[in-house]
This record gives structure tokens, C-alpha cells and sequence, in this order.
């Protein structure tokens, strides 16, 4: 029988979770299953999060549901639970001021990952059969890595973000975590629309240029890996996907991201003089200084890496590379200059996909120096099911 867990041992989810389950149709490829959402999806009759205490308060009930969870339920799925996330998802680290910090069921010192730190949490501690969230600039696939679980950022647009707290629009998405492959592969074409590009791998290129930039723990977790699964995979070509561009990259994702912040989230937090917690307040307040001008360079940046990462993953080419370049950090070291430094090394290895626009999913594939890692793979656009296949045939082999 579902239900909403009596017990939440791991800290995942908000105080305004949901009391009883939502349950999915009697039938259908997910009946008897279970999931979580974060903080972020409308949901009707309730009142949305976002992570933060003032914008619940100042809520009013959804009027509909969001498609994503409107879609699993159809197919089968009970709802039990609404997940933490970071304040206004404007972090990777998993830690959110007002609600709390989820625990890590794989590696406790360490933190889950954010934004999507709940959804990551509830999984990773079997309190659910999978769980959505939503990946901007890596809340889904530095989570995933970190607790040890599969995670798919899609395409842009395949899967409908309708009901979902916009961030930044350019490059928010709809992502899913599980632990059984599976079951990730039976989400995700579940909630993928449109046409896709399926085609067999053929070619795949380590990201050399990205390895260089790891610890030595996750560089060798890399090597290791890829030695392990030699045979399985085509014969993986070594190149370097941005050289010393890679920073400009991070920084210009980073700008539309905060750009597009000053219409979407800005607005409600200036208005309702909304107190943010450290860290956040602070990348707020940066964002909230980015000019048109500036921006509009940044567009120019994004295009250029579009049309380079496209020319190289046409159908059948996947791009690999450890999904963080470094395991997670303690729990209670306190948001400051190692965390700024902790995002701005982890948002090279994610920012390729979110400026691009294409797939990419992380594998668990072991752990360095003891914590989880994930090992992720960047697809062409609409390669999204292509990946699911690739995720499922590593479970048989690692």
C-alpha cells in the first residue's frame, strides 16, 4: 500500500510535504510506485515553496497541476512526498537556511548536492522509487553524483516545465533521479515529448581538457572506469572539448543565468524585502547588477558554444566526463569562499549541456577518496532516450 513516510530520516522533505499520498492510476508501466517532488512544482489545492519560508507564506494554492506529475500519476505513480531545496534553487551545494540541511544516506560528512537536495536525499535513503527535480546549471546531475544515483538533465523542452517555478528560462529543465536504471529509463521516456534522435553510440570523446581540472580522486574514479567498461563502449577518442575557454563558458552561463534571474525570481524577492540566507543573498545581489550589455555578450558566447559542442555530437557521438570535478564538500563548513570556489569548478563541468541545450545523464559508477561519483555523458539534442538505453546497459556491467 502507498504512503507518505511516517519518518524522515535523512531531513528530505519540507514542512508543508504532503499528508496523505496522491495516488496514481490502478495500472499502467509505474503502478505501485512511488515518487517525490521538489519544492517547485505546482501541485493543485497546495501552495508552492521554492525553498523559502516568505514565498510559501505569501502563496496561494495551485489552480492545476503541473504535466510532469499530472503524467506519472496517469501512468501509475503515487506522489508521497514534496522535497528541500536550496533557497530559490540558487546553489549547488544542498543546504537551505530556513528548512535545513538533508543528510547524504551514502556519505553522512558530506553534503547531498543542490538544488535539488531533498529529492536526492529521499531516493538516496529508500524512503521512494524515484523522484523529480529540476536542473538549471546542474541540480540534478551534481545530486545524482553525490548520492550515488542516476540523473537525467533532457533536452531543452522535452520535457514540460508547465508548473514549475521558472529561474532562468534559457536553460531550466525538468530532471529525473532514480536508483534502479531501469526505472530511470521508464520515467524518462515516460516524460519525454516531442521527436527524438535515437541512434546507436558510436563514437565517444573523454573530455580531457575538463579531467585535468578534477581531483585526483575523481580523475582516477574516471580512468578506472572507463578501463573497466572497455569493450562495452566504443573505443573512447581523448580531446579537449573547450581549452582555456572553459572559464569564459562558466562565466557566461552564469550571467544569463543571473540576467534572466531579475525577471523571473528578483522581482518577488524585492517586493516582499524577502531575507535570503548567506550565499544566496550575496549571488542575488550580483545577479542583480548584470546589464543588458553584458548579457547580450554572453548570448554571443552561448552561441558560439552551441554551434562548436553541436558540430562535435551529431547522432551517434557522446561527449564523457566525470559530472563534478571534485567530491562533495563537509556539511558544516559554512557557505563562504570555499563553496564560490566549489560552484565555480563544478559549473565548468555542468554548464556545457545547460548552454547547449542537449542531454546529459550521470552513472553511478563507485566512489572517490569514500563518497559517491558519478560519471556523466553529454548526448546530441534529442539523444535523450539513446542515453537512457546506454544508462541501463552500464547497470549490467558495473
Amino acid at each position: 500500500m502507498i504512503a507518505v513516510p511516517k519518518n524522515d530520516p535523512v531531513h528530505a522533505l519540507v514542512p508543508h510535504t504532503l499528508e496523505e499520498p496522491i495516488l496514481g492510476a490502478q495500472d499502467g508501466p509505474l503502478a505501485g510506485r512511488s515518487f517525490m517532488v521538489k519544492d517547485l512544482f505546482a501541485i493543485e489545492g497546495r501552495k508552492t515553496g521554492n525553498g523559502s519560508p516568505e514565498f510559501y507564506a505569501a502563496a496561494t494554492p495551485a489552480t492545476g497541476t503541473a504535466p510532469a506529475i499530472s503524467t506519472l500519476l496517469a501512468a501509475g505513480a503515487s506522489l508521497t512526498g514534496v522535497t528541500i531545496c536550496d533557497e530559490f534553487f540558487y546553489s549547488v551545494v544542498g543546504t537551505n537556511v530556513h528548512y535545513g540541511q538533508p543528510i547524504n544516506a551514502h556519505a553522512g560528512r558530506y553534503v547531498t548536492g543542490g538544488s535539488s537536495c531533498g529529492s536526492a536525499a529521499a531516493l538516496a535513503a529508500q524512503m521512494c522509487d524515484f523522484a523529480l527535480g529540476a536542473d538549471t546549471g546542474g541540480s540534478i546531475r551534481v545530486p545524482a553524483s553525490f548520492c550515488g544515483l542516476y540523473g537525467l538533465r533532457p533536452t531543452h523542452g522535452r520535457i514540460d516545465m508547465t508548473g514549475a517555478t521558472p529561474m532562468s528560462p534559457s536553460f531550466d529543465t525538468v530532471g529525473i533521479l532514480a536508483r534502479d536504471a531501469e526505472l530511470f529509463r521508464t520515467v524518462g521516456r515516460i516524460l519525454l515529448e516531442g521527436p527524438g534522435a535515437s541512434a546507436p553510440i558510436q563514437r565517444l570523446v573523454l573530455a580531457t581538457d575538463i579531467v585535468d581540472y578534477c581531483e585526483a580522486s575523481v580523475d582516477q574514479l574516471v580512468w578506472h572506469t572507463l578501463d573497466a567498461l572497455a569493450g562495452a563502449l566504443p573505443d573512447v577518442e581523448h580531446a579537449e572539448i573547450a581549452g582555456k575557454d572553459i572559464v569564459a563558458w562558466r562565466k557566461a552561463f552564469a550571467t544569463l543565468q543571473g540576467f534572466e534571474i531579475q525577471s523571473t525570481l528578483l522581482p518577488f524577492i524585492r517586493s516582499h524585502n524577502v531575507k535570503l540566507g548567506p550565499g544566496i543573498k550575496e549571488r542575488f545581489e550580483i545577479a542583480s547588477a548584470i546589464t543588458a550589455g553584458e548579457a547580450e555578450e554572453a548570448r554571443e558566447t552561448q552561441r558560439v558554444v552551441t554551434a562548436h559542442l553541436k558540430s562535435i555530437l551529431q547522432p551517434g557521438t557522446a561527449i564523457v566526463l566525470p559530472t563534478t570535478p571534485t567530491q562533495p564538500p563537509e556539511r558544516n563548513i559554512p557557505d563562504g569562499a570555499s563553496f564560490a570556489e566549489f560552484r565555480a569548478v563544478t559549473l565548468q563541468n555542468t554548464c556545457l549541456a545547460g548552454l547547449a541545450g542537449l542531454p546529459q545523464i550521470s552513472v553511478p559508477v563507485g566512489k572517490a577518496s569514500g563518497c559517491p561519483a558519478g560519471l556523466s555523458f553529454i548526448g546530441w539534442e534529442g539523444g535523450d532516450e539513446t542515453l537512457l538505453d546506454l544508462a541501463v546497459g552500464l547497470s549490467e556491467l558495473l
